[in-house]
């Protein structure tokens, strides 16, 4: 990996890793409907604005219920879950309960297309709920009321992501900048009804404005952007080592700025959830080396 990747990779996992922070932060104070709404809608600008100067279009008439699909799955639903349980939970719990995505990935794969699994893949999955079960099983924060929820609501949230992600490769016609730009406008769609019955809590201060912003342009907008560069530059297994950073920012941001505590347990779930996501994922640290040029004939 050149240093570019390397910073492209460090900059992608710190973005969103500093996501739940922000949703943390946004979720309470306008509500989870109006915050992700929000998001989504500025995302879209952004990436449209993007479409326009690179000349890509979406074809709607084509891929408009593929958008639909991707933009339920993969932003409106889980986005909608990880903000309502940001609720209750810490940035560092969010961030965590993430990362569980991949070992959803494995089981649906398990499952739906019969996929057998290896020694390896199902020591990761006992190790992923065993990461999960000392992650909520010793942290007070369970005890609070409609915590359970909110986990429950996390865990969801990242089955949704593996589900897009199974269904995505079943439409490879779509290209990945498409995938993500039409995705966004199908989940501002979605989610816009879902305001009637959920208004905004109360009217956004010029800091909740400065927030939001942040959330949907670059948590979302550039932060694909760099996804797909990365994922153009060093293949898309090493760009899976995202998965595995966002956890040390989440909590790391949550631990500076919201003087959220980690214990033992925040350590030692969160590396237990990490190591199972990495068998199940089959990452190798040899993925981050750097790729050697082919010899001239």
């Amino acid at each position: 990996m050149s240093p570019a990747s390397l910073i492209r990779l460090l900059l992608l996992s710190a973005i969103w890793g500093g996501s739940f922070l922000l949703i943390r932060l946004g979720a309470p104070a306008l509500g989870p409907v109006t915050l992700m709404e929000a998001r989504v809608l500025l995302a879209a600008l952004f990436l449209a604005a993007v479409a326009l100067a690179l000349r890509r279009p979406l074809h709607w008439h084509r891929h408009w219920r593929h958008y639909l699909v991707i933009g339920l799955l993969n932003s409106a639903l889980p986005f909608l879950l990880f903000g309502y349980a940001a609720l209750t939970l810490p940035a560092s719990l969010l961030s965590i309960l993430n990362a569980t995505s991949p070992l959803w990935g494995t089981l649906i794969a398990a499952l739906w297309q019969r996929a057998p699994l290896d020694g390896r893949r199902l020591a990761g999955l006992m190790l992923g709920i065993v990461g999960v079960g000392l992650l909520v099983g010793f942290d007070r924060v369970a005890l609070a009321p409609g915590a359970g929820l909110a986990i429950g609501a996390s865990l969801a949230a990242a089955l949704c992501y593996a589900i897009a992600s199974s269904y995505a490769k079943s439409a490879r016609e779509v290209a990945p900048f498409a995938n993500a730009h039409g995705s966004m406008w199908a989940a501002s769609l979605l989610i816009a009804p879902v305001l009637l019955a959920f208004p905004p809590v109360a009217a956004p201060t010029p800091g909740m404005l400065a927030l939001v912003t942040a959330l949907g342009v670059l948590c979302s907008g550039i932060a694909y952007l760099l996804y797909f560069r990365l994922i153009e530059d060093i293949g898309a297994a090493p760009a899976l080592t995202v998965t595995f950073l966002i956890p040390l920012f989440g909590s790391f941001f949550g631990w500076l700025i919201l003087d959220e505590a980690i214990g033992w347990h925040t350590l030692a779930g969160g590396a237990v959830v990490i190591v199972g996501t990495a068998l199940v994922t089959g990452f190798s640290p040899r993925l981050l080396a750097p790729r050697k040029e082919a010899a001239n004939a």
